[in-house]
């Protein structure tokens, strides 16, 4: 049954992709509700309805349900038991296998594992005995991640003896972990598919990405460093994953290439994902439209790139001497800005992204940097400002 411009759609959480969600149902035609942690979230500031509580709460995620007609999430840390409440009173989409599969990783790795998908070396620990067997599997150095609850970082620590290991499980207090070998990467990938109700696909990417201190910094596309064997198989492998966890929505797959050419599927978020923000920009229909479309049984849009594209994320760090540049940065063209309406920026905090286009690759990637520079230099803005000052008031 199509969910028709009108109805209204539920969002479970109210960061910044629900809030760009909420945008794009909007330019659809559609109602918004979001269940947020505070009314001014930034998926709160652009939503139709909003219903205060927290990610694990039932009641609240139920709630949410009997607002709309279609329910969708922004973020995997939800909790299984609020949005199976939820969809008690809607259709959930992506659906509870993808939602519990991706918040574990422990799940998720044996999912992959089960799918015949190309994983990296790695053992579920439980406990210090399971720890040194894990090593023994994996080798050293290793990395060390927390279960569940875990992104940009956090939740991780990198190990490169024994000792370390079994001091980095007791600074994770004990909890459940996956730890996998370091592997010697070549670069990053992601790839975004569109899976309707149909069990149509629309595939984007792959997009390049760049981190810094575990935090993705830039995206590129196409990407470049990607050969055309790999693209293909990677995109190939997210439609697979897709269909096995019967998802409706939206599904990243992160992929880690390592330099002796194996491609490696290394996480799924079943949502909205920060490498695919330059398609707002760049596509015919960005990754927001393409949620909508998928969840209301809509036909999805063709994934049609406009122009080679870079997004550099906006951390909380730019604020540390004041407001960043505005000005300086827009002067650069085709430079676009998109502030998620945080009220505090606090360091490694995402506050929003800039997306620069251009003929080529290599004119978006110059473009980002001079305005990413900009940002830091006030000296235009001032200059801007003494300029008006210096023309008075109209007499």
């Amino acid at each position: 049954m199509t969910i028709l411009p009108g109805a209204t759609i539920g969002v479970l959480g109210g960061g910044q992709l629900g809030r760009m969600i909420g945008l794009a149902a909007h330019r659809l035609g559609y109602r918004v509700a979001v269940l947020a942690d505070a009314p001014d979230a930034p998926g709160a500031l652009v939503a139709d309805r909003v219903v205060v509580g927290a990610l694990d709460d039932a009641a609240a995620a139920a709630t949410l349900g009997r607002e709309a007609d279609v329910v969708t999430l922004e973020v995997e840390h939800v909790d299984p038991a609020a949005a199976a409440a939820a969809a008690v009173h809607a259709p959930l989409r992506p659906g509870l296998l993808a939602l519990r599969t991706a918040r574990d990783r422990a799940l998720e790795k044996a999912f992959l594992v089960a799918q015949g998908a190309p994983v990296g070396p790695h053992a579920v620990v439980e406990t210090d005995a399971d720890l040194l067997r894990a090593l023994a599997h994996t080798g050293l150095p290793a990395i060390l991640k927390t279960t569940t609850e875990g992104y940009d970082g956090r939740g991780q620590r990198s190990v490169c003896s024994e000792a370390e290991a079994v001091a980095a499980r007791a600074e994770l207090r004990g909890q459940r972990l996956v730890v996998e070998a370091r592997l010697d990467l070549a670069l990053e990938v992601s790839v975004i598919v569109a899976r309707g109700v149909d069990g149509a696909t629309i595939a984007m990417g792959p997009f390049e990405n760049a981190h810094r201190d575990h935090i993705l910094d830039v995206s590129t596309y196409p990407a470049a460093s990607l050969d055309p064997v790999r693209s293909r198989e990677a995109i190939t492998w997210a439609g697979r994953l897709a269909a096995a966890l019967d998802l409706v929505g939206l599904l990243c797959v992160e992929y880690f290439v390592t330099r002796d050419g194996r491609l490696l599927v290394n996480e799924l978020a079943p949502r909205p994902h920060n490498s695919g923000h330059l398609t707002i920009e760049a596509f015919a229909a960005s990754q927001f439209e393409q949620l909508v479309r998928a969840i209301c049984g809509l036909p999805l849009a063709l994934a049609q790139p406009r122009s080679a594209a870079v997004m550099g994320n906006l951390l909380g760090d730019l604020w540390t001497d004041g407001d960043p540049d505005w000005v300086g940065a827009l002067a650069v063209p085709d430079v676009h800005l998109h502030l998620y309406g945080k009220r505090a920026a606090r360091p490694g905090r995402k506050m929003g992204h800039l997306t620069a286009l251009g003929a080529d690759l290599a004119e978006a990637v110059a473009r980002l940097r001079t305005a990413r520079a900009a940002l830091r230099d006030r000296s235009l803005s001032q200059r801007a400002a003494g300029s008006a000052a210096g023309r008075g008031a109209p007499r």
